[in-house]
């Protein structure tokens, strides 16, 4: 999916909106600006957001992690993307991170703004769910504090990776408007985050791999390595492959591994890759949703079992089985006989063989 635009968000500044339903049940929501519009020196001016790790976009990797904002502004020129977004840009362009945020936060009207960099390829939904609920809790998230951010793995404070009382944002945006020489065209230009940050009430939470941040080809090689590891290139792939065909789902993946084990191991190889496909089909033709992806799952894994059982030979089946053995007998051949059967009685003596001398011992049946 593509636009230019969140979902209900007007085309032109300032127009009636109606916000889409919060993240956090019973709460007022929260909105997020995204900053992707610098210059990526270090990457030889390469389009940052758009350099793709895990075969997504840094950009759209980030506002998958943000995705339940009420409105999600970026502040760069307009580009296709995963979701939809609205559009911002600082004046002049380019005049840097406040001037930036500044645009942003003119585009929003929750009490509380997640502000992040566009190129965190680590973050996640639960990150941004961390730095919220430190932001609201008692005593953590008292009136005086100001916002939440996290700090890398040298300990050093990243301001784009918070979650900030809008109000707090705006009075010290506007402290330092007015503290700019008289005339200025742009305030707020050139000016560094951290004379925003020293004058706000925070808190920190450390997270090494969230706060990771991609400046360099070498942190891009880093980042690529690392979805690819053997305990994160499954979700990092559903992942991506959700943004990819525009699914908003999340299912118990292992109910899914599972079903294609089974279906591997007691059918066929190929059958694993047919039954999830069967199984996501079903459960769309239900409705969808986990509840029907889990139903439809159970369903097939069952199946598969009671396929792979038949190849068992202690296993007995429900039907056409011989009432003193529990088996069904191969076709022309005679079942043998079982310790609780009576022994079969002696054949009638072929009309070519000589009776049995009763004068001689019976042969040994053992």
């Amino acid at each position: 999916m593509t636009s230019h635009e969140s979902s209900g968000a007007p085309a032109s500044p300032g127009a009636p909106w109606a916000p889409r339903a919060p993240w956090f049940t019973g709460s007022p929501g929260y909105d997020a600006v995204v900053l992707a519009g610098g210059a990526a020196r270090r990457l030889g001016g390469a389009d940052k957001p758009g350099v793709l790790v895990g075969g997504r976009p840094l950009l759209d990797r980030v506002l998958a992690a943000c995705a339940g904002a009420r409105t999600t502004v970026v502040v760069a020129d307009p580009r296709p993307t995963a979701r939809p977004v609205r559009w911002a840009r600082e004046d002049p362009p380019g005049a840097g991170p406040l001037a930036a945020l500044d645009a942003g936060l003119r585009h929003l009207t929750a009490a509380e703004v997640v502000v992040l960099s566009a190129d965190l390829p680590f973050l996640e939904p639960a990150t941004v769910a961390t730095l919220l609920a430190a932001l609201r809790t008692p005593g953590t998230g008292a009136p005086g504090l100001d916002g939440v951010l996290l700090t890398d793995a040298e300990g050093r404070d990243q301001p784009l990776v918070a979650a900030y009382r809008t109000a707090a944002l705006r009075r010290g945006l506007a402290a330092l408007t007015r503290a700019a020489p008289p005339g200025a065209p742009a305030p707020l230009a050139g000016l560094p985050l951290r004379k925003l940050i020293s004058t706000l009430h925070l808190t920190r939470v450390p997270d090494a791999v969230a706060a990771f941040d991609c400046d360099t080809w070498d942190d891009i090689a880093t980042a690529r390595a690392r979805i690819r590891e053997h305990g994160h290139v499954l979700d990092e792939w559903i992942s991506a492959a959700k943004d990819e065909l525009g699914l908003d789902l999340d299912v118990d993946t292992g109910v899914l591994l599972d079903l294609a084990r089974d279906a591997a191991h007691g059918v066929a190889r190929p059958a694993a890759p047919l039954t999830t496909f069967l199984v996501g089909y079903a459960a769309a033709r239900a409705g969808g949703g986990p509840e029907a992806v889990a139903e439809a799952a159970r369903k097939a894994a069952a199946l598969a079992l009671r396929w792979a059982a038949e190849d068992t030979p202690d296993t007995a089946p429900t039907s056409g089985t011989t009432p003193a053995t529990g088996t069904t007998p191969a076709p022309g051949t005679t079942p043998a006989p079982s310790s609780e059967q009576a022994p079969a009685a002696e054949p009638a003596p072929s009309p070519a063989e000589p009776a049995p001398d009763p004068a001689k011992p019976a042969p040994d049946a053992g």
